[in-house]
């Protein structure tokens, strides 16, 4: 009897543990329990290779990645690892290379380190590496080379959108946001204060060398004349370093500024010359040939006097999207303004305003279609007022898509007398807000006359037109808020034009990849 109560006793107990908790396991009747698990042993090997596609649930975004990157036309980065030399180590496939940093940038991973990492401890960058985990060098290295041709997989993301009938070009609306660039605005210098710099240095390095030849001469004197040269003090080396670098600053900027001049004096040229052939005075139209001739022999003369070995300064002109970027102000005699700043880290990158704080990096430009928020256009530019990229970012449509929206939306940065007209050129019905209002106060009252900003004043006072214009920030300004918030990107990781150009690809590139991603079945019903 003894026996029995005891055995209803342990069944007894051993059916609460689970609801007291754990006990001490050593004794052998605390481990009788009612509760069954699933089976689990980490050290098991797998007796047949196991299939990446179990890895991961049906319609993850990696398959979805992995599938757009074999409908993708990569022949330029193909052609452009093939034609290395073959000899070293075995190139990475330029598929496998694509499709890695294409998903990393959707998921908002944008270090190389950080990539490699993943390689071996994520599962989704497992399954689209194939088990291949390539250094981190050698990540960084291949989108290095490859910039230019993540352009092209842009307008091919376009291309694959249309296809899902995402992409209508009914309404379009352009915005720009100011990004940082891996520079910092501390490091940057006028050429006013780089000339006083330079005499400041100059002092103190002739201070330090008489210092150094009086301390010589005394140890001479003791000690002797010695045969070994000393190395120069640390203090010298450092200010001379230092002056060097002002020394080549102030140098690219000259250069510049005489590039930057000479081009203001052709296109002075240019419009004399049409003068000139227009004019139907005699007198006038010799006056205009003669300016513009006398404008041409100055512009040669200034460019005469730039070194023949240096380039053209890259961060002038146009940047790789056809946008015009900052250009220095230069004086008559082709000599930069005391007030041109000069970045240190990065040259190409130049002080930006945003939300009223100044950051040194680069105005980001899309301009995106109403449907599904696809950007259809996008580049980068230095300069940081927006009126100036509307028309070049429109005709980027145009050439991307194969035609022009029917109707585009821009706030108030895009606002210039001449950008209505150039629009209906293109038979683009615009809608450009004229001036800035805050929230919260009524409308101003619209201007009088004929001029073009009482004429598009007029157009924006109708209630559909309000409407239509007030759509333009849920359409564009959601698109940055993806990027910089919800994918972590607020900060670019190369330096100078091109590169910064290449990122940007990237990240609209991807954008425009997860919402066909979201939009699947909606493209699949389409």
């Amino acid at each position: 009897m003894s026996i029995l109560v005891g055995v209803l006793l342990v069944l007894a107990d051993a059916a609460v543990v689970p609801l007291l908790g754990p006990r001490d396991p050593s004794p052998v009747f605390w481990r009788i329990s009612v509760k069954s698990y699933r089976p689990w042993h980490p050290e098991q090997s797998f007796l047949m290779p196991p299939s990446p596609n179990d890895w991961l649930p049906e319609g993850h975004l990696v398959y979805f990645i992995l599938d757009v990157v074999k409908a993708l036309d990569l022949g330029e980065i193909t052609r452009a690892v093939d034609a290395r030399d073959a000899r070293g180590e075995k190139p990475y496939s330029p598929v496998m290379m694509t499709a890695l940093l294409l998903y990393a940038y959707c998921v908002g991973v944008y270090s190389s380190r950080r990539i490699e990492r993943a390689t071996y401890e994520d599962v989704a960058f497992r399954v689209i590496s194939g088990g291949e985990h390539p250094h981190f060098t050698r990540i960084a290295a291949f989108r290095r080379r490859h910039l230019d041709a993540f352009a092209g997989i842009f307008v091919q993301s376009i291309e694959v959108c249309r296809e899902a009938g995402m992409v209508s070009l009914g309404l379009v609306a352009i915005d720009g946001t100011k990004m940082q660039g891996n520079a910092s605005k501390h490091k940057a210098m006028s050429y006013e204060r780089m000339g006083e710099q330079e005499q400041r240095l100059r002092v103190e390095i002739e201070s330090l060398l008489q210092r150094a030849e009086e301390a010589d001469q005394s140890e001479d004197n003791r000690f002797g004349a010695s045969q070994q040269e000393e190395d120069l003090p640390e203090e010298l080396r450092r200010r001379e370093g230092r002056l060097e670098k002002i020394l080549a600053a102030k140098h690219a900027l000259e250069q510049e500024a005489l590039q930057v001049r000479a081009d203001t004096l052709k296109e002075r040229a240019d419009v004399q010359e049409r003068k000139a052939a227009q004019e139907s005075d005699p007198t006038e139209s010799k006056r205009a040939a003669t300016r513009a001739r006398k404008a041409r022999e100055e512009a040669q003369a200034l460019e005469k006097r730039r070194d023949d070995d240096d380039e053209p300064p890259s961060h002038t002109g146009d940047s790789t999207a056809g946008l015009p970027t900052h250009r220095i102000k230069a004086t008559p005699e082709g000599k930069p303004h005391p007030k041109a700043q000069y970045n240190f880290t990065d040259p190409e990158s130049r002080i930006q305003e945003s939300g009223g704080v100044f950051l040194q990096g680069y105005n980001c430009q899309a301009v995106v279609d109403a449907d599904s928020q696809v950007i259809v256009a996008q580049g980068v530019t230095n300069l940081a007022p927006d009126n100036g990229q509307l028309v070049p970012m429109l005709d980027q449509v145009s050439q991307t898509c194969g035609r022009a929206p029917q109707k585009g939306l821009g706030d108030a940065g895009y606002w210039a007398p001449d950008n209505p007209t150039a629009c209906e050129q293109r038979d683009i019905d615009i809608y450009i807000s004229t001036r800035r209002a805050r929230h919260g106060n009524s409308p101003a009252d619209p201007f009088d006359g004929d001029s073009p900003r009482a004429t598009m004043e007029a157009k924006l006072s109708t209630s559909e037109a309000r409407a239509l214009y007030a759509s333009r920030k849920a359409i564009v300004e959601p698109v940055f808020g993806q990027i910089k918030e919800v994918r972590g990107f607020r900060r670019f990781l190369l330096r100078g034009m091109r590169k910064v150009a290449g990122e940007w690809s990237m990240l609209t590139a991807t954008h425009n990849l997860l919402k066909l991603f979201r939009n699947a079945p909606l493209a699949a019903q389409a």
